[in-house]
């Protein structure tokens, strides 16, 4: 029994030293590969960190320090790319609006103005009918142009085909010049009237476009196109860029919102200081007794040939020319 028990207790030695080095053989092959592994994990670590000795080294720190292209970075793709464009519109735009209140003469002034242009404006921009570059008076023109014993005749409400004709041909007799102010429609109706007229030498007047004598009293808008468009009108019927030297309102209706468009489209507001009342037919000796008594150097007649029968005019006004020849007048344009 005692050896049984020997027997027993050797064998339960054994075995515990064949587990034994068993576990350590297994531990030993366990750290054997637990080492090799490391190298294999630590190897990409290493080279995630930059080395100087890469080619790639030397670009990873200029990106960072490049001011260009720090900039776009952050705000690529964003709204905010748009906001530092507009400090730079308003600097470069600044300079030149603030230029404009030193040099007023250099702004061009619209062909057709949304308001009444400022007093003397150049035309500079108007219409190629209009006359040329320069300033325009405002003012209502009284009085000839020149000096010496000349007057100015005028003739409004025409082109007519029957009185205008006339008035020529008496005009011509006595080599005088005229100023004839004509409705815009009318010189539309008969351009080889306003070409006729042009060729003889006389001038042409803006008489707008439906003789409103109440023209003062209407819109801006209105009074331009009574005005620039009658303009329009008389300048293509004349053609040959033929000037449109004046505006005439009706009734001489004037008011400065009129002057200032007319102005502003090349033309002289025109008046007048003798008016032979011939539009009422009162007869030929009381249209000659309205001249003679308003009549002096300078002056500007007006009479018409246009708008209804004018046969007491040109009757009047053959009279009239024999009196100014032999009296020694001689025979201008109203001043511009």
């Amino acid at each position: 029994m005692a050896l049984t028990t020997r027997a027993n207790r050797t064998l339960g030695v054994l075995a515990v030293t064949i587990a034994g080095a068993s576990v350590m053989a297994c531990g030993t092959q366990h750290m054997s590969q637990t080492a090799a592994a490391a190298p294999a994990k630590a190897a990409p670590t290493a080279t995630a960190t930059p080395s100087p000795a890469t080619p790639s080294a030397p670009s990873a720190p200029s990106v960072p320090h490049s001011p260009a292209a720090k900039a776009p970075a952050p705000t690529a793709g964003t709204p905010r790319t748009a906001a530092p464009a507009k400090p730079t519109h308003h600097r470069a735009t600044a300079p030149a609006h603030r230029a404009h209140p030193s040099h007023p003469h250099t702004a061009p002034a619209p062909a057709r103005p949304a308001t009444p242009p400022a007093a003397h404006r150049t035309t500079a921009g108007t219409p190629a009918h209009a006359p040329g570059a320069g300033r325009v008076d405002q003012s209502i023109q009284h009085g000839a142009e020149g000096g010496g014993k000349s007057v100015a005749l005028t003739f409004d409400d025409g082109p007519d085909p029957t009185w205008t004709l006339k008035v020529l041909q008496v005009l011509a007799a006595h080599h005088a010049k005229a100023t004839f102010c004509e409705i815009g429609p009318n010189a539309a109706a008969h351009p080889d009237l306003v070409k006729r007229i042009s060729a003889a030498g006389h001038r042409l007047c803006d008489h707008s476009v439906h003789h409103d004598e109440a023209q003062s009293g209407k819109s801006a808008a209105y009074n331009r196109h009574e005005i620039v468009d009658a303009q329009q009108e008389i300048s293509r019927a004349a053609g040959h860029g033929d000037r449109v030297w004046y505006y005439r309102a009706p009734g001489g209706d004037f008011s400065p919102a009129i002057r200032a468009i007319a102005a502003g489209h090349g033309l002289r507001p025109l008046g007048w200081t003798v008016d032979s009342e011939d539009w009422r037919r009162p007869g030929v000796d009381s249209i000659l007794k309205n001249v003679n008594s308003e009549l002096k150097p300078g002056g500007i007649i007006l009479m018409h040939d246009g708008g209804g029968d004018r046969s007491q005019t040109v009757q009047a006004l053959e009279t009239l020319l024999d009196r100014l020849d032999a009296a020694g007048y001689t025979y201008t344009f109203p001043g511009r």
